[in-house]
């Protein structure tokens, strides 16, 4: 075998394989539960990681900023800050996470409103079984979803 045999199978060795990084997800809610029953759906991924929490929306800017989430679960009424206000200054000031709004509050005003936000996606707390997972899977692919219907930027 000669040496430029060895470089190529070492190369090609190298090129093919991967290592896969986390997609990281900061939940934000100011109940406790509800950022418990998240943390439960969502830990059925092993290519996920939690990688902060916050229960208000001055701790949910503090995190992001320090913690840089690919996708940031965020409640809509909690308080010092509204969900509403956090995801407008989120998607300002760190465009590259993706912002999630995840709400019990079912109407047209309310997904407008988040729309109008700037967030990426809306799943209502009814339907976080069946839909966060995928939510969070369209969002970390750089897509929108609002409710059960997905869109693509």
């Amino acid at each position: 075998m000669q040496f430029g045999e060895v470089l190529g199978e070492a190369s090609s060795y190298k090129t093919s394989k991967r290592i896969a990084v986390p997609i990281r997800i900061l939940i934000v809610d100011d109940h406790d539960v509800v950022r418990e029953g998240v943390r439960s759906i969502l830990k059925k991924r092993a290519d996920w990681e939690i990688c902060g929490e916050a229960a208000n929306g001055q701790e949910a800017m503090a995190q992001t900023e320090s913690l840089k989430p690919d996708v940031i679960i965020l409640d809509i009424t909690m308080p010092k800050m509204s969900g509403l206000d956090v995801a407008r200054r989120i998607t300002q000031s760190a465009p590259s996470s993706r912002v999630l709004m995840f709400t019990m509050h079912d109407s047209g005003t309310v997904e407008q409103a988040v729309k109008g936000s700037g967030a990426h996606g809306l799943v209502l707390k009814l339907h976080a079984a069946r839909d966060l997972v995928k939510a969070v899977d369209v969002l970390a692919a750089g897509g929108t979803f609002f409710g059960s219907g997905v869109t693509t930027q």
